[in-house]
């Protein structure tokens, strides 16, 4: 159900070109579901040279609050009647508050906070620490100006232009007041000190979908020199420059958070409310679901493997439905697995599992995990319909792990044995190969817990 429109609702919105892409109004909408705000969030596309009459024109239309993508993150300036001072001194706004006499509004820039915030939650301090900086535009300048708040002791600005980098360190040495930042050019990153460890923000949008496979630097040596990396881009969460950061050791941040507060500080000052830890990753989970675009997770493997409780994990991270094959025949038939198999057979049991799935695919539903049962793989028909479902995960685990895990289950038909990790040990043995067949991507499950396969799950689909 859609939400309820009134004579009260108010307004807030996104203005930039292009801004079809944006994932703003998962956020903000969300929020208002969460808290029960009466507020809508829509995108509004505007050309350059309509800025002034569209901040004008959300003023006299009563819009509660904006926020401001590229390109017009400095062209709104001109036409605010307030603008906080850190966000001046950056340059650049991309939100839009009401004054206090309702007469117009206010700039702030929370992308600074935004990206704040998401390295302070990745304990991640900035005080005396040498900061590279990769791109010299957009998010760039807003953490430079971090930087030297936060105490950082120098700045490298790497852009493949020079004059542009040396045109931030300027303003950001002149904000200082002291020669803080370093302009250099992007090709002669192999002249930065070899004696020290960085922190690094890749600020560019190289490596942005569909260019997935691309980094600003791809040389493996200037990795080597990082203590942790930060991406800006969060489409694909696990970007190039974020793989690379890993192989070489560093910790590796994505840029998806900074979204996510840069929306949250937007939303808060907009509606005069705080948002909780439980409402953020709310937002955060809706936000991965975005990125997936919809598609279905299918979770495979043996019993035991942790299927249904990565299952609730996603769902619950991503707000997908929860679906279980083995729980919706049961509500189907309205009996039991076990009663099934004793009387009817595995045979029935079998067919069913198809036809559970068959007409599943049919609904062309979306935006569910769906957890199966251990033998559901085993026919090739089911294992061709579980494909076009949608991204189908095997979860792997020892025979030992799962006897551990399902050793004091007797719901289990399968293994009633008088050596139950030797049935394990067989049944797996049968089955593996037809897995590996039904799977796009593999995860052995034994030395991780359940948030920890749910987040490499993730990571690997977005």
């Amino acid at each position: 159900m859609g939400k309820d429109i009134k004579g009260t609702t108010r307004v807030c919105g996104l203005i930039g070109n292009p801004v079809h892409h944006t994932l703003s109004p998962a956020i903000h909408n969300t929020l208002n579901e969460l808290t029960d705000t009466d507020m809508v969030y829509v995108p509004f596309e505007v050309k350059g040279e309509n800025v002034e009459a569209a901040v004008k024109g959300a003023l006299a239309l009563d819009v509660l609050g904006l926020n401001v993508t590229i390109p017009h993150k400095s062209a709104v300036i001109p036409f605010l009647k307030e603008i906080d001072p850190v966000a001046e001194k950056i340059g650049a706004v991309n939100t839009l508050v009401r004054t206090e006499d309702n007469t117009g509004f206010k700039g702030y820039n929370t992308d600074y906070t935004g990206l704040l915030r998401s390295l302070k939650e990745e304990n991640v301090s900035l005080s005396g620490q040498s900061v590279i900086i990769l791109g010299a535009g957009g998010v760039a300048r807003p953490a430079a100006f971090m930087c030297v708040n936060e105490g950082a002791a120098e700045v490298y600005i790497l852009n493949r232009t020079f004059e542009r980098a040396a045109d931030l360190c300027a303003d950001v040495n002149g904000y200082a007041g002291k020669d803080i930042a370093i302009p250099m050019e992007l090709s002669a990153y192999n002249e930065l000190p070899s004696d020290k460890k960085y922190i690094c923000m890749q600020m560019t949008q190289v490596g942005l979908f569909p260019e997935s496979d691309k980094a600003v630097i791809e040389d493996p040596s200037f990795y080597e020199k990082l203590s942790t990396g930060f991406d800006a881009v969060y489409r694909p969460l696990n970007t190039q420059f974020l793989q690379n950061c890993k192989k070489a050791g560093a910790k590796s941040i994505s840029g998806l958070r900074m979204l996510l507060y840069q929306g949250i500080d937007a939303y808060e000052m907009w509606n005069g409310i705080k948002i909780t830890r439980n409402q953020s990753e709310t937002v955060y989970g809706r936000l991965l679901g975005e990125l997936m675009d919809g598609q279905n997770i299918v979770l495979t493997g043996f019993m035991g493997s942790g299927k249904s409780t990565v299952a609730k994990m996603l769902s619950t991270m991503l707000g997908y439905e929860l679906l279980d094959s083995d729980s919706e025949i049961e509500h189907q038939q309205r009996t039991t697995i076990s009663s099934i198999f004793e009387h009817q057979g595995e045979g029935a049991f079998r067919d069913m599992e198809t036809e559970y799935i068959k007409q599943l695919l049919e609904s062309e539903k979306k935006r569910f995990i769906l957890s199966v049962g251990g033998g559901l793989p085993l026919k090739e028909v089911n294992r061709e319909f579980l494909k076009k479902i949608g991204k189908v995960i095997f979860l792997k685990a020892k025979p030992e792990t799962v006897y551990d895990r399902i050793k004091d289950d007797r719901t289990r038909p399968l293994l009633k044995s008088d050596d139950v990790l030797q049935k394990i040990k067989d049944l797996q043995n049968e089955r593996r190969a037809v897995y590996e067949d039904a799977s796009d991507i593999e995860i052995d499950t034994d030395a991780i817990d359940a948030l920890q396969v749910a987040n490499e799950i993730i990571e690997r689909l977005i």
